[in-house]
């Protein structure tokens, strides 16, 4: 347990420091001034003042937060640090601040996906046909175990999620599927059969299918700094997407709420993967870091997306919201992450009795 403390405390650190460093970065270049710069809240364990800003390290690390000059509506600001202010700048220099905090997340995940990619490159599953199941259009067409798939309708083929994301991208047409056999180049057509099967949250979805499964056998590839990029890029834009899907299908009850984790969950889940080695633990901190910027973009009060959705009323309307309305709001907000918060760690109870 005191592992997964250790681990967890690492994790929750290196996010928290990279979310508030965006809003801090993004205050300094935006000429805001910053009085307080804190990892965790509460009791502050520690604090050193350079400048105008007193950088702190509280006891209980589960967030952080950066103070600005003049953020709180409606307080009397001193006239000398009135260009300072944080209320006193345009909608869109306070939309970057607060948006900078979740951008910096994601940024986060991109590099480290990318360090990942260029130091140690990927391993993928090798193109090669283990097994051809019996009645599919893979068994008709005359495929056989050992067959290397080299191009499906003029896509060239390096591995075997290649394969599965050609197939799963089209329609149902007739394949041109060239293959290698004993060193000769062979080429097959064969027309993909539409069956039932489960998509990453266990729902029967349609899928066209072959008829083939691999031999798990995989290989080393290493990528140059442009294809590590492109790939990291595209990795975390792949966790955004299944991410805020995730949700959607939580908040419409097709997928249970019962797979929500709070800090518990995290903790274990951050030892295990730091016992699993260097590699696992940086890209569980990178999924995490995807979550947390996602999270803080939605529209409630109190968390980054709120103030940007007040930001967009006044856009609209052409003034800000009203601070009675506001507080209501961050009231309203605050109860809400409260409720989640409670209802997280039941589930995190439930799961350790459970075991």
């Amino acid at each position: 347990m005191g592992y997964s403390a250790a681990a967890f405390v690492v994790v929750i650190g290196i996010l928290v420091f990279c979310h508030e460093f965006g809003h801090f970065i993004a205050a300094r270049l935006c000429k805001v001034g910053v009085n307080v710069f804190s990892l965790g809240f509460g009791p502050k364990l520690f604090k050193k003042k350079y400048g105008r800003t007193e950088y702190c390290i509280s006891a209980i690390p589960l967030g952080g937060y950066v103070k600005m000059v003049g953020e709180e509506p409606g307080i009397t600001i001193d006239p000398a640090d009135a260009s300072l202010s944080f209320t006193h700048k345009s909608l869109a220099k306070k939309s970057l601040i607060v948006a900078a905090g979740p951008a910096f997340n994601f940024i986060l995940a991109i590099f480290i996906f990318y360090v990942l990619y260029q130091f140690s490159g990927i391993y993928m599953a090798a193109p090669v046909i283990g097994k051809v199941l019996e009645n599919t259009p893979a068994q008709s067409a005359g495929l056989k175990s050992g067959d290397i798939i080299k191009d499906i309708n003029q896509n060239p083929i390096d591995s075997f999620e290649d394969i599965f994301q050609v197939i799963s991208a089209g329609t149902g047409e007739k394949l041109d599927i060239v293959i290698q056999r004993d060193g000769q180049m062979i080429g097959v057509k064969l027309t993909p059969e539409k069956r039932i099967g489960k998509n990453v949250f266990g729902e029967d979805v349609d899928k066209y299918v072959i008829g083939i499964l691999g031999t798990g056998e995989t290989f080393h590839k290493s990528l140059n700094p442009f294809q590590a990029m492109g790939r990291s890029i595209s990795d975390t834009y792949g966790l955004v997407k299944l991410t805020i899907l995730s949700v959607v299908k939580m908040v419409s009850g097709s997928v249970s709420a019962d797979n929500l984790g709070g800090p518990l969950m995290i903790a274990q889940m951050a030892g295990e993967q730091a016992k699993a080695g260097l590699v696992n633990f940086v890209w569980f901190i990178a999924l995490l870091s995807v979550n947390l910027g996602i999270i803080n973009l939605f529209p409630i009060p109190v968390l980054d997306g709120g103030h940007l959705l007040f930001f967009g009323i006044e856009a609209v309307t052409g003034k800000p919201v009203s601070e009675k309305l506001r507080e209501k709001l961050i009231q309203f907000g605050a109860a809400l992450l409260v409720a989640l918060m409670v209802f997280v760690f039941y589930n995190d109870i439930v799961r350790m009795i459970n075991g």
